[in-house]
């Protein structure tokens, strides 16, 4: 149920605003909201950072501190999600019995989908490396390696989970040299999380494809998962539906060839010769002319 009381709007901007809240055919990038719990501070507080410079600019960032405990009641945090118009969300914390302490989330129809708790266990913000950094804008190149990413539900909740936090706007084509950014997660057998940046770097190799080197340009951060609450089959199956309006409705005796041509298949039915008209019209009788040439040709042969 929805937290905030719809008024209905009094002005044409109003109207818009709420008219962009609801669900549309095709949806817009989302944004993230970023906040902070009671005390935050250490690597989480340089890891909330970076993470806003990795998301810009589709982030928000609350600066005050919030009395929030996501796991034990997150309606508070889901009126702040819902009040900025976010569909992920960040929250950062530290304490005593949690120090350094992560979740990230996603909210489908004003209730949380999915969210995990993560512990940082070694950190490297952006500024430890004094090196070039990438464009603002630049979509990076998601890596997931080892086989346990795929073992476990919850896993592969927290995998998806990293490719909606890490990933901008959807591209329909890309082109070689607008890949710059790699961003790599590596699930070990101790269950930690390691997350490494590189940039990708195009050197000569004296053929046609050039060679490919990473240079690492941060942030780097092991993670150990530590709680986790994810939807109900139901519920995520919810999610994932799209509208009729967007399916692509498949065309019957229709195909396609390796070089994109279009070849159609035409059903006929059977054919009653009986019916077709043998009479001779006036139109196709030969004329005076025509008879006197077809005579000629036949004294001549």
């Amino acid at each position: 149920m929805s937290l905030l009381r719809i008024r209905k709007p009094k002005t044409r901007k109003g109207k818009q605003v709420l008219l962009a809240r609801e669900s549309q055919l095709v949806e817009n990038a989302r944004f993230m909201l970023l906040l902070e719990g009671r005390k935050c501070g250490g690597d989480v507080k340089l890891y909330m950072k970076d993470l806003q410079q990795l998301r810009k600019p589709l982030v928000k960032v609350l600066s005050r501190n919030n009395d929030i405990s996501p796991f034990e009641d997150p309606s508070s945090l889901e009126f702040l999600v819902q009040k900025n118009d976010c569909a992920l969300f960040a929250f950062g914390s530290t304490s005593k019995k949690r120090p350094d302490n992560l979740v990230l989330g996603r909210i489908f129809e004003n209730e949380i989908l999915d969210m995990v708790e993560l512990g940082i266990k070694q950190y490297k913000a952006l500024s430890y490396f004094k090196i070039d950094k990438i464009g603002t804008c630049v979509k990076p190149c998601l890596v997931f390696n080892g086989p346990k990413w795929s073992q476990t539900d919850e896993l592969r909740r927290l995998r998806n989970l990293l490719t909606d936090t890490f990933q901008k706007d959807k591209i329909e084509a890309i082109r070689l040299q607008g890949i710059e950014h790699v961003i790599s997660f590596t699930c070990t057998e101790d269950m930690t999380i390691l997350m490494r940046s590189y940039k990708i770097l195009l050197k000569k190799s004296g053929q046609r494809t050039p060679r490919i080197e990473l240079m690492e340009i941060g942030p780097s951060a092991d993670f150990s998962i530590r709680r986790s609450k994810i939807a109900s089959e139901d519920f995520y199956k919810m999610s994932r539906k799209q509208p009729k309006e967007l399916k692509v409705t498949k065309k019957k005796n229709i195909s396609h060839d390796e070089l994109g041509n279009t070849h159609g298949r035409i059903h006929l039915g059977k054919q009653n010769l009986d019916k077709i008209q043998t009479r001779r019209v006036k139109g196709l009788k030969k004329t005076s002319e025509q008879k006197h040439d077809s005579r000629q040709k036949k004294k001549n042969f």
